[in-house]
């Protein structure tokens, strides 16, 4: 096995003082993993800064390993270690991720940015421990949560007429017996009743007198023992829920709740105008940006200029790819859109739009459906049609045939959008910004300042590959959990 600075000195551009200091970390990583009870590594950026090489392990003595053998010398990319990849890029550490290792263990990874004195990232630290118990632990606290909110609930339900509580319920509140006959009825359901128009629920009243068939000893065998029904009267609307304590048709008893749910309902009008309004204005939009996308495209086509169409071109396929999602808001009318289901209709134009009559490309498109708001939506698919274009533009010039790959992976804190083409790939990744294309511009701008994101490039050998990382914030996150195991 190679040891850190052969490593180092073979596949990263680290100076000796880095090297050194990384040396000097990694002899102290075992009593690390111990006290910590963890696993320890250190990576490191290769040398065209497209992955990174594990230059250093320790597996704790003190707990159980995540790791069977060792991952020394093997590299981590953006697709399988995202936190690793983003703290390389960003400097910024990582804490908290979670997922489950090679081995299926549920674990804690904790990336932090390892720096050399003029401040520079030269590697990361990374720390994988084994909380398997912890989450069993948590499933447990919350099936327990669960059960004392559900028993709370039922003698709520349940509460005698002499408990103070029936004085402080924002509900009405009636008790009947077996004949069906009213018991007990606290001030409240007098209000309610009376707002809709229904008589007062006195002490003796059948309460199929004032709810007629919603409460006969039938309709409550028909319904198991529960129902609920919406009551209304002009914008006053009620809410009665009656479960009923014996459930034979000649033997009935229980307790009929009321709830006022007039604010709820007058919201939720408000609400489907404003949604109704915001879906014509997201159809309006559309149809704009489709009148300015045929406009360029008249222009295109009285174009001579080769140099100029292309210009034409592109344009044309940033504006239909950012109608393609007010589209989506009109039709739907939410605030978050599943961005996979457009990710084949955007690459799928684009790559239509820009093939020669003779080309064959394909686009496939892999992963899992993940939920963004409508500007990071907007974001992505710009940054999609950037991509597909570069790939028309570059990889399939010389090609009758081509396949680009697109792929969209939600992690626990990152989301990961891949497109991989088997063109003719790129010489150096490391420079690949220095001819100033507009394309990559606007792909660098969204990436760094929209999305707070970073973006990597590679070449696979068989083509070219991008990935770009977006960490996920609270109001965006889709609690899926996915496997950052090494390997």
């Amino acid at each position: 096995m190679q040891s850190l600075r052969e490593l180092c000195l073979s596949a990263t551009t680290l100076r000796e003082e880095d090297i050194r200091i990384l040396e000097d970390l990694a002899s102290r990583l075992q009593i690390f993993a111990d006290l910590s009870q963890a696993d320890m590594f250190i990576d490191c950026p290769t040398a065209d800064h497209s992955s990174a090489l594990v230059v250093a392990q320790a597996s704790p003595s003190t707990a159980r390993s995540l790791y069977s053998g060792s991952v020394v010398g093997q590299l981590a990319t953006a697709g399988n270690e995202p936190a690793v990849m983003y703290c390389l890029s960003t400097g910024k550490a990582v804490i908290g991720s979670r997922g489950v290792s090679q081995e299926q263990v549920v674990m804690r990874q904790n990336v932090v940015p390892i720096q050399n004195g003029r401040g520079e990232t030269i590697g990361t630290l990374i720390t994988e421990q084994d909380i398997s118990k912890q989450v069993e632990q948590e499933k447990n606290v919350e099936m327990l949560k669960e059960t004392t909110e559900h028993l709370s609930e039922t003698l709520i339900q349940f509460a005698v007429p002499d408990m103070p509580i029936t004085s402080l319920m924002h509900e009405g509140m009636i008790l009947f017996d077996q004949t069906g006959r009213i018991t007990y009825a606290n001030e409240r359901a007098h209000e309610l009743l009376q707002q809709i128009g229904f008589e007062s629920p006195h002490k003796g009243t059948g309460i199929e007198e004032i709810f007629a068939w919603r409460v006969s000893p039938e309709y409550f065998v028909r319904h198991g023992g529960y129902v609920q029904e919406e009551l209304a009267r002009g914008r006053n609307f009620i809410m009665m829920k009656a479960v009923s304590a014996a459930r034979k048709p000649d033997i009935i008893g229980g307790i009929i709740l009321l709830r006022d749910i007039s604010d709820i309902r007058e919201k939720e009008k408000q609400l489907m105008i404003k949604s109704a309004v915001i879906k014509e204005i997201h159809h309006r939009v559309k149809n704009n940006l489709q009148t300015i996308s045929s406009l360029l495209r008249l222009q295109m086509r009285r174009s001579s200029s080769p140099e100029l169409e292309k210009v034409y071109r592109e344009s044309i396929n940033r504006i239909n790819s950012i109608a393609i999602i007010h589209e989506y808001l009109a039709h739907d009318g939410l605030d978050k859109i599943d961005f996979k289901e457009i990710l084949s209709k955007i690459s799928k134009i684009i790559v239509s739009s820009m093939r020669r009559s003779e080309q064959s490309i394909q686009v496939l498109i892999t992963g899992e459906s993940f939920y963004l708001p409508s500007n990071k939506a907007t974001s992505f698919a710009l940054i999609v049609t950037e991509l597909v274009q570069n790939c028309m533009i570059h990889a399939f010039t010389d090609r009758q045939e081509g396949v680009i790959a697109i792929e969209l992976v939600p992690k626990e804190n990152f989301v990961s959008l891949s497109v991989t083409d088997d063109g003719i790939g790129m010489a150096d990744t490391q420079h690949i910004w220095e001819k100033g294309h507009l394309g990559l511009k606007i792909v660098e701008t969204l990436v760094q300042e929209d999305l707070e994101g970073t973006i990597h490039f590679r070449n696979t050998g068989n083509g070219t590959g991008v990935t770009i990382l977006y960490p996920i914030h609270k109001e965006d996150a889709d609690d899926t959990a996915e496997d950052y195991g090494r390997g």
